[in-house]
């Protein structure tokens, strides 16, 4: 099994492949994972000894990636646990660690709320952590179809697909189910579609996860969730049964009913994102010019409909959307959603009264058209990107 990027940034895209170990590379990873591990306990204790130490004497202490490059140099010189690794995976470690430090630093001096801070980088537990380890393009190489990593680590991916460039870095780590993957990160090609010299507005829902102005191409809520909640419920009771104390490690029916509860959550998410992948393809290969609702469902976490809004996915099949349009080279019009139930797309007028939930037909006082609530929105989507919106 593989699966394709789903999101682009700066130019790259990120392409993931199941992996197939033998037994001999599924040791070497874990133990090369041993030693990143404790270089990042290592980083967390000197962090918080400059730390303590600076708030003695007053001044400041710094803990950055030089002096933790330092430190990692001076352990690999007296350790030959440590030189066993390969200093690639041990760098990006350090790398990690700056990062993950410097954000949450960042987030104390912008005063940011403590609920929505970065928290400064923990311990990793042995039992808890999952394996990830980070290879920059002189730690990796492909050959034979076969991943070499430094180390003289070699895995076998499973390609679905063809790169289409080298790639600049990978991320080998194993999910919470146990299987193992290779994360590849290329440069982003566009691959033309023809045009359709059509357009389509697209508004975002509960009841529909999505609603457009063609009605070939709403999108209606799978819910994936819901299916696979009454097993979900089974294995998440096992493990409150089986839950150890704390400080003592969890006993094999917890981790079974634990890994049953991620490979149930894996499942879900891979169905949600084929759902949303299919969609997108569809939507894009039949238009050429997209005005999609810059919906931010995080307010719907606090509300009565968390539940059904996190099963519809709105934010993954919105990335997933944008992502496939860019990669076949559409346009992509990201509407501010103030007021789009408010409006009216055909004479602009606004409602006095934003409409209950329970209100699911639009009519205008102005100039008394009358149409299903989230397609007037959706319609609204296509006035806003300054697009015809085709009344019908």
């Amino acid at each position: 099994m593989a699966t394709a990027a789903v999101t682009e940034r700066s130019g790259y895209a990120r392409h993931t492949f199941r992996v197939r170990l033998s037994e001999t590379a599924r040791r070497e990873l874990e133990a090369e994972w041993d030693r990143c591990r404790w270089i990042w306990n290592e980083s967390v204790a000197k962090s918080k000894q400059v730390h303590q130490a600076a708030k003695v004497s007053g001044g400041i202490g710094t803990c950055g990636p030089a002096q933790l490059d330092r430190m990692l140099t001076e352990a690999r010189a007296r350790t030959p646990w440590l030189r066993e690794g390969s200093s690639v995976p041990q760098q990006q470690v350090i790398r990690d660690f700056g990062k993950s430090r410097a954000k949450a630093l960042g987030d104390i001096k912008a005063r940011v709320p403590m609920r929505q801070r970065a928290g400064m980088p923990r311990y990793k537990k042995k039992r808890e952590a999952l394996p990830s380890l980070n290879y920059t393009r002189r730690g990796f190489r492909l050959k034979d179809g076969r991943l070499h990593l430094a180390g003289g680590i070699v895995v076998r991916p499973v390609w679905s697909r063809q790169l289409p460039k080298p790639p600049s870095s990978v991320r080998v780590y194993r999910d919470a189910v146990g299987h193992w993957w290779a994360s590849l990160v290329v440069e982003a090609v566009t691959e033309q579609l023809p045009q359709t010299g059509r357009v389509i507005g697209i508004d975002w829902g509960v009841r529909e996860t999505a609603t457009t102005t063609s009605d070939a191409h709403d999108l209606p809520h799978a819910q994936h969730g819901g299916t696979a909640a009454q097993k979900l419920a089974r294995y998440q009771r096992m493990m409150a049964r089986r839950k150890p104390k704390k400080g003592q490690a969890g006993s094999n029916g917890y981790r079974e009913a634990k890994r049953q509860t991620a490979k149930l959550h894996r499942k879900v998410g891979a169905q949600r994102q084929d759902t949303a992948r299919k969609w997108a393809k569809k939507v894009v290969r039949d238009h050429d010019v997209l005005a999609v609702e810059d919906f931010r469902p995080r307010f719907l976490a606090k509300s009565t409909m968390a539940r059904k809004a996190a099963d519809a996915a709105i934010g993954a099949t919105k990335n997933a959307l944008v992502a496939m349009a860019r990669k076949h080279g559409r346009i992509v019009h990201l509407v501010h959603p103030a007021h789009t139930t408010m409006d009216c797309a055909k004479c602009g007028a606004r409602a006095k009264h934003a409409l209950p939930l329970s209100e699911r037909t639009y009519t205008c006082t102005a100039c008394g058209v009358v149409s299903p609530r989230d397609k007037n929105s959706a319609r609204v989507m296509l006035v806003r990107a300054g697009l015809q919106p085709g009344w019908y």
